[in-house]
Parts: structure tokens; C-alpha cells; sequence
């Protein structure tokens, strides 16, 4: 799935993001806040947010990643999310 994704984020202010997620054929727009000490070290909250999305495409459709929701919810369905960025972005 996320081999073909393309992933567009946007800052719309500071802490506030618009993802549009562009996959066969077709898009879906997503909403995003990146709470104060959620990020990562040394990371910009946008690269967050944009490997945050190629992880759920990992394990979802774009269909179903929901369309307005705090970046710290992904833990709350997939556990392992938190460690998995660390790893991802070197932290």
C-alpha cells in the first residue's frame, strides 16, 4: 500500500497539519495536531507526521485513517507506534 502512496503534509500552524494522502487514483485529506512534547527530538513535527502516515498505511487504507485526530491517538490502535517512530526517525 504505502510504496504507491504519496503523502503531502502541510503546516497550517504551528502544531496544526493538513496530510493529503494521494493513492490509486484517488485522495483522501486528514487533519492533524501535533501536541507540545509529543514529537520527536531533533525531528520537525511535519517529518512526524508524514512517517506517523507511512506507518498507518502500513496497516491501514488511506479510507480508513480517520480524518481529524491528535497524533498521540495512534498509540491507543497500534501499541507499538511510539517505539516504531523512535526507531524510524533515530531517536
Amino acid at each position: 500500500m504505502s510504496d504507491a502512496a504519496v503523502i503531502e503534509v502541510t503546516e497550517l500552524e504551528p502544531t496544526r497539519f493538513e496530510v493529503v494522502v494521494r493513492e490509486g487514483g484517488s485522495s483522501t485529506t486528514h487533519r492533524v495536531i501535533v501536541p507540545a512534547g509529543v514529537g520527536v527530538a531533533g525531528v520537525s513535527d511535519a517529518e512526524v507526521v508524514e512517517e506517523s502516515f507511512r506507518f498507518l498505511l502500513e496497516r491501514e487504507p488511506k479510507e480508513s485513517i480517520m480524518a481529524s485526530f491528535d497524533l498521540p491517538v495512534i498509540s491507543r490502535y497500534f501499541p507499538e507506534y511510539q517505539q516504531e517512530m523512535e526507531r524510524r526517525l533515530g531517536a
